[in-house]
């Protein structure tokens, strides 16, 4: 069982930043796979970024190419998203997921969930 608690979450005007953090419970950190997806109001919930165990891969939505990055810190069992030039379809709940298979991207197939941050860009 992985337990995942994002926090970082908030207001921010368009073209900010913020980092948003995810601190997973357990030993086997490194073992999964990590992702974080976004949901807005009347919106299915969608792929963002996502990264390997080790750290080496990563993986990003096209809309969000360029402008945020997915890191993580095995020792810290901690994996971050940094958003820069945010907008204000930008604007969701974010969710970390966790899982150990090789599907990153598709909601469905990932295997815990965080209980989500909240992101408002306004413009």
């Amino acid at each position: 069982q992985v337990q995942l608690v994002e926090s970082g979450g908030g207001l921010v005007q368009a073209g900010g930043s913020l980092r948003l953090s995810c601190a997973a419970s357990g030993r086997t950190f490194s073992t999964y796979s990590m992702g974080w997806f976004r949901q807005a109001p009347g919106k299915e919930r969608e792929f963002v970024a996502a990264i390997r165990g080790s750290g080496t891969s990563t993986y990003y939505a096209d809309s969000v190419k360029g402008r945020f990055a997915i890191s993580r810190d095995n020792a810290k069992n901690t994996v971050y998203l940094q958003m820069n030039s945010l907008k204000p379809e930008d604007t969701a709940v974010y969710y970390c997921a966790a899982n150990r298979g090789q599907s990153i991207m598709t909601p469905r197939l990932m295997d815990y969930w965080g209980k989500g941050t909240s992101v408002t860009v306004f413009s």
